[in-house]
């Protein structure tokens, strides 16, 4: 057994930013599932959104991020956030991250939903500049200790206690190493996950390998509500490539001047779907407009022609776009990026109030593993990163407020192995994993319908029987750890869908394809 004053697991902005808050007066102990640097944060290219631009107001932002959410938001918790990043921002100046500069001002670029240029961005790599940046900081501080490799299991609750209190405490988590394959329990007085989303339960995704919905699964099972796991974003512009599939080509291509031309016609096609946002139209509109041309012409994707723009500017804004492109034969200062939409961003997950705070006693989390509230229906661009630095922090600044009311941390008991067995059936796994990905992105996509979402439901109850007799019977490993989680996720999607009787944001379906007047959160309890 492992002990800290606090656990955090999950190593991106969310996680780190909580670390760096905390650190000064507790030991902090920060789990990782991979590297400590493979999580979504130093996958995001666009960047950080904050009002900084003359004429330019937080009530325009707040406006943006509800329109964009198609009123599902909490109009408080968005003021909150939007209020906290100019701030978040100069923090993440004072820990080095190279911010892009416009003569003495920082540069803004826009995207789509926003009425201004408020993008603070590193070119087009904004989210590794920040992730580098949080994660020197944490390894350099004496009270954080950095653990990668720990795939967690499950929440470690009162119900793990040697002598169980009832009180449904959370304890921390149990986590199996990727180097030794044996479980690991690391308790602490506070947990915060920030796991990230469940982005990989879909077949096109721009998600990182590790994004299985691990943190929503665990506090689900542990007892936790959450919400709104229907808004699944699908982020308009992924690279078409049959070899590179999960490759995201930036919002702020678009907000550049990036243009959609659909390949048989040569036409710019927006102006059929939203005649006044164009190109930059929130990212729901913008993926239903190419899912619809690609439907309707029978393509296999649409381009994205930015190659008006003079090269120089093109390869100024897009380094890291453009070198992979021409890595991969695609010059996109002369010719268009073929695209399609991936699923992009969960914003549905564990409910949290102002503070982080979950269900649970002693549990927070913060980032894409939440609904605080921000989203809504529908991610506004750039929102996802502030929201990680604003809630990192509400979560540490409650935490240290409230520490001497926390209790003490009881015996827990191990994990028992006693029973398990190595399996020589792996193979299992790898076909189910195969099947949930596809069938999700089937019937459970940028288009749904009842019928094909009871279809991906009626899968889900077999493969869930499935593998819990494999779960039951076998040594845990990080493929079957996450492949119970993807399952885990995808029932929640499902139920959650089917629950919506009206389509909203990022939720269409053809059975219900008007929106009600009073907005609804889907709110699951275990």
């Amino acid at each position: 057994m492992t002990g800290a004053d606090v656990l955090i697991v999950g190593s991106g902005a969310a996680g780190l930013t909580a670390a760096l808050n905390l650190a000064d007066r507790f030991q902090v102990t920060v789990l990782a599932k991979g590297a400590l640097n493979e999580g979504s944060t130093a996958w995001a290219q666009g960047g950080i959104a904050a009002v900084l631009e003359p004429g330019d107001t937080f009530e325009n932002h707040v406006e943006d991020t509800m329109v964009a959410g198609a009123g599902l938001n909490d109009r408080e918790i968005v003021e909150f956030v939007v209020e906290g990043a100019p701030a978040a921002i100069a923090r993440l100046q004072q820990l080095g991250v190279p911010f892009a500069q416009d003569g003495s001002a920082l540069h803004l670029t826009r995207e789509g939903g926003h009425s201004h240029r408020r993008i603070v961005h590193v070119d087009d790599a904004t989210g590794w500049a920040v992730q580098e940046a949080l994660q020197k900081a944490a390894e350099a501080h004496p009270n954080i200790t950095l653990v990668p490799d720990q795939v967690a299991i499950d929440l470690a609750t009162s119900r793990h206690e040697e002598r169980y209190s009832g009180a449904g405490n959370v304890w921390g988590v149990y986590a199996v190493d990727r180097r030794t394959g044996r479980v690991n329990l690391y308790t602490a007085r506070a947990t915060v996950l920030a796991t990230g989303g469940a982005g990989r339960t879909y077949l096109f995704s721009t998600a990182p390998r590790g994004a299985t919905g691990d943190g929503i699964a665990m506090a689900w099972r542990a007892g936790a509500r959450v919400s709104n796991m229907e808004m699944m974003q699908f982020h308009p512009t992924c690279l078409y490539n049959l070899d590179v599939k999960n490759f995201l080509i930036t919002e702020a291509v678009r907000g550049e001047g990036g243009r959609l031309i659909n390949p048989q016609t040569g036409k710019r096609f927006m102006t059929y779907y939203d005649a006044e946002r164009l190109e930059l139209a929130p990212r729901d509109v913008v993926a239903r407009a190419i899912d619809a041309e690609i439907k309707r012409y029978g393509l296999d994707y649409v381009h994205l022609d930015i190659s008006h723009q003079p090269a120089d500017f093109v390869r100024g804004h897009f380094p890291n776009i453009y070198d992979k492109l021409m890595g991969l034969g695609i010059d996109m200062t002369v010719q268009p990026i073929p695209v399609v939409p991936a699923q992009h961003y969960t914003c549905g997950g564990i409910i949290v109030d102002r503070d982080g705070r979950t269900d649970l006693p002693n549990l927070y989390a913060a980032g894409e593993c939440t609904e605080s509230g921000l989203h809504g229906a529908n991610r506004l661009a750039s929102n996802s990163l502030l929201e990680c630095f604003v809630f990192g922090e509400a979560a540490a600044n409650h935490i240290a407020a409230h520490w001497d009311s926390l209790p003490v941390v009881p015996p827990i008991r191990p994990w028992d192995e006693s029973r398990v067995t190595d399996s020589d059936e792996e193979v299992v796994i790898k076909q189910n994993w195969t099947e949930i990905r596809r069938f999700m992105w089937n019937y459970v996509g940028i288009v749904r319908t009842t019928k094909r979402l009871q279809r991906a439901q009626h899968r889900i109850k077999m493969l869930t029987a499935e593998v819990e007799d494999y779960y039951g019977h076998f040594r845990v490993t990080p493929d079957l750890i996450e492949l119970r989680n993807l399952l885990q996720t995808a029932d929640l999607i499902v139920r959650s869908a089917l629950h919506r009787h009206e389509s909203r944001g990022l939720h269409y379906t053809l059975d219900w394809p008007e929106t009600l007047e009073v907005p609804v959160d889907t709110v699951l309890v275990p």
